[in-house]
């Protein structure tokens, strides 16, 4: 059995913050963390209660504390080639995380670098510096050809309360709507739920009255109480579940959306999934005026959370990869620190490294 899984607990990983969601599952592993923030181009200077609370045996630490750190960490957890370049001198087994498709990203950063020369600079440098990918889902592995190993976001049902769907109100959790619109098929989501009352939760200073939630006690309040989630992507840029979905499914929400050949959603059992926004409007009507109906898809919607996304299997999956990440480290003979980076940045990002 590798070290990790008998003695995590006395084990430090080194974490960039991205998404507080996702960073918080790393509680299931049992051992500590170290986060990043303070980190230049990131909505907050600190970790965002409003998302969840800190996670327990975790400190936050600056960059300039973390490439100081006399520690030793078990391994390096980035999310993308900035976070990987700004670890270079440091000498432990990394791992980044691919949380979006690259075309996505692509759009959604504004970037005037292809998706082929962002795939083959990651890919190059993984390969110097013997770091290991990790996909968040089939479609991110394939978007950045990267699918030797993939890992699903967990979720615990029992961190949710009892769903009551007493507000007939539906419910969209979403960061950053206003760069994301392409990705959301936001105007199929406007069409869709026009004249439907939807509240939108999430860090969005470009939309009027729309605020993130207060804690991470008030998120699940909100889950417990609206009518329905939605969740709308396209087909080739997004999965048809995000992790504010598995959410909502584990609180016992019914799901609506687009047609989508990943969405966990079955239609007419957990929700409802239409590509005609006239349809999935009847379909949002019809659960805000049968609450009973909603209730029982969302029994179902919860039972799916359960059995697809147990929190159990990131685990495991989660501490496999470490492992993977450290045998390579182990077989590299490249310093990563020699790898030469554009000095005109000081935040790179991928297609401004170098040669070694």
């Amino acid at each position: 059995m590798p070290k990790l899984q008998q003695d995590i607990h006395n084990e430090t990983l080194l974490v960039f913050n991205c998404h507080e969601a996702w960073v918080y599952q790393l509680c299931a592993l049992g051992c500590s963390l170290d986060i990043i923030v303070g980190l230049r181009g990131q909505y907050s200077r600190s970790w965002d209660l409003h998302m969840r609370p800190l996670p327990p045996n975790s400190r936050l630490i600056s960059l300039p504390e973390a490439l100081d750190s006399p520690k030793r960490y078990y391994c390096i957890i980035a999310h993308n080639m900035t976070d990987l370049l700004e670890v270079k001198s440091r000498p432990e087994p990394r791992l980044v995380v691919l949380h979006s498709t690259l075309e996505g990203r692509v759009i959604e950063e504004g970037s005037s670098v292809t998706p082929q020369e962002m795939r083959e600079v990651l890919s190059k440098y993984l390969e110097l510096v013997g770091g290991h990918a990790v996909a968040g889902t089939i479609l991110k592995a394939q978007s950045w050809r990267f699918s030797d190993d993939i890992v699903v976001v967990g979720v615990d049902p029992s961190d949710y309360r009892p769903y009551s769907g007493q507000l007939a109100c539906g419910l969209r959790i979403c960061n950053f709507i206003e760069s994301r619109k392409k990705i959301l098929l936001w105007d199929f989501h406007a069409r869709a739920f026009a004249g439907i009352p939807v509240r939108l939760v999430g860090h969005n200073p470009n939309m009027p009255g729309v605020t993130a939630s207060e804690s991470w006690d008030h998120l699940k309040a909100l889950m417990q109480a609206h009518r329905f989630h939605i969740h709308t992507a396209d087909l080739q840029l997004e999965d048809g579940f995000n992790m504010a979905t598995i959410e909502a499914m584990a609180a016992g929400m019914p799901v609506l959306g687009n047609c989508h050949p990943s969405s966990p959603i079955q239609h007419g059992v957990s929700g409802f999934l239409s590509n005609d926004p006239d349809e999935l409007r009847k379909y949002a009507r019809i659960l805000l005026e049968d609450r009973e109906l909603a209730a029982k898809m969302g029994r179902e919607a919860r039972k799916t959370a359960m059995e697809r996304f147990p929190m159990g299997r990131f685990r495991e999956s989660f501490l496999m990869s470490i492992e993977t990440a450290r045998r390579k480290h182990e077989s590299c003979k490249v310093n990563p620190s020699d790898i030469r980076v554009s000095p005109e940045s000081p935040r790179p990002d991928a297609h401004q490294v170098l040669k070694p």
